[in-house]
């Protein structure tokens, strides 16, 4: 079971797939992949956080995660 809400992956598929129902498998498969990508970002974050000497994960750390990993 993914910590992700499944209702709300189901309302982002809905919303920005023109209205389109989701299968239970379709939407597990959404929520799985929507974790890993989350836990690449929050990797990512936290290494370049650590690497400015901070214990705190700022905007910028989001930033340059996301760029790192091709979504920025």
């Amino acid at each position: 079971m993914g910590e992700l809400p499944n209702a709300v992956i189901k309302r982002l598929l809905s919303k920005h797939g023109d209205g389109m129902r989701v299968s239970g498998t379709a939407l597990e498969r959404a929520v799985a992949a929507a974790e890993d990508y989350i836990a690449r970002l929050a990797r990512e974050a936290s290494a370049s956080a650590a690497a400015a000497k901070r214990k705190t994960v700022m905007d910028g750390d989001i930033d340059d995660a996301r760029a790192k990993l091709g979504q920025g």
